[in-house]
């Protein structure tokens, strides 16, 4: 008679199926930041992209605009007037939304003045036009918002390492976002290279951390891809020529032994 092949012989024991389970966990602990990093790293490249759009759109702004930069407010203008906000004068350029919406946030276009804190890419404030702001070369921030003439790339002398975009943090004005512009008087100053002075810029978001201040103190730079919270997340900046690039919080920090960029084209 032949011999009885037990059918469960060849079933997983209990401690098998707990050290499958252990290395299953121990793979995916593994693998997972790797995803998130390769995912985060695809968003930040699509942002990039966008970017250059936008970089390439504003180029053909100042071409039919003689030379002159949007404005990153039009304070000539009443707050209903949606050409108040830079997006508006640029958006004939792209006819497209989306361009203006990094896939990394959650923010808005901002179609008028009131939306204008939901932005998460912000142009720099060195293009904001009062006519009752502050003259350049005598420009301060506690007192102006805006020059008096409009920012003209005919005036730049090395456009290719002058800032006018990067990454903001967007949210409601009622929190003190003004995402649609960054200032790049309100951080570091360089007593050698004054031009190469910095805005308020870290990976961390600088809006909720710095609360205390107002508003006018605050428009900062958010370096939001691969963030750690160390200052190791990158912004991507457009450039006063169109074109643009990734940088590090770290990096644009380090002034001129970093990024070496020019934000402050006009003092």
């Amino acid at each position: 008679m032949r011999k009885q092949v037990n059918k469960f012989h060849s079933a997983f024991t209990l401690i098998e199926l707990l050290v499958v389970i252990a290395i299953i966990a121990i793979l995916a602990a593994i693998l997972f930041p790797v995803f998130q990093r390769a995912k985060e790293s695809a968003k930040r490249a699509a942002c990039l992209t966008q970017a250059q759009q936008l970089g390439m759109a504003v180029s053909m702004y100042t071409d039919s605009h003689d030379g002159n930069y949007p404005m990153a407010a039009n304070f000539g203008l009443p707050p209903e007037d949606p050409l108040r906000i830079w997006t508006m004068q640029v958006f004939p350029y792209v006819n497209n939304r989306q361009i203006f919406i990094c896939p990394s946030t959650d923010g808005k276009f901002a179609a008028d003045w009131a939306t204008r804190g939901e932005m998460t890419i912000g142009f720099t404030q060195a293009t904001a036009y009062d006519a009752n702001g502050c003259d350049e070369g005598s420009f301060d921030p506690d007192v102006c918002e805006g020059f008096t003439t409009v920012a003209s790339i005919i005036k730049l002398e090395e456009p290719s390492r002058v800032a006018l975009f990067a990454d903001t943090p967007g949210g409601p004005l009622s929190l003190k976002y003004r995402g649609y512009l960054f200032s790049p008087y309100n951080g570091l100053d360089n007593p050698n290279y004054p031009e190469l002075g910095l805005p308020l810029i870290s990976d961390r978001d600088l809006v909720l951390e710095l609360q205390n201040l107002p508003p006018g103190k605050l428009k900062p730079i958010w370096a939001r891809h691969q963030r750690t919270g160390r200052d190791d997340g990158f912004t991507n900046v457009i450039f006063g020529d169109g074109h643009a690039k990734g940088y590090s919080a770290r990096m644009i920090l380090a002034m001129e032994n970093g990024a070496n960029i020019i934000w402050r084209f006009r003092l």
